[in-house]
């Protein structure tokens, strides 16, 4: 039932933000972003792109759980 992989094998290139490349805006044509934990937002026309593995990077975001010294 879910195929996500072969789905979008198939479904060609998606407009999304890269950070590894030269991004210009599908609106406008610009290529200065604003940069968000999701989303890259044009800085001349607002249009939003989604981030390529959005949400897997920043500060805190892949920090272990560890139990504190007080807690055991």
């Amino acid at each position: 039932m879910y195929d996500f992989g072969l789905r979008q094998a198939l479904s060609g290139y998606r407009i999304a933000y890269r950070p590894q490349e030269t991004n210009h805006c599908p609106g406008c044509g610009n290529s200065h972003w604003m940069i968000g934990r999701l989303t890259a937002e044009c800085a001349f026309c607002g249009t939003a792109l989604p981030l390529i593995g959005g949400g897997a990077s920043g500060n805190g975001a892949m920090h272990p759980r560890t139990v504190s010294a007080l807690a055991a």
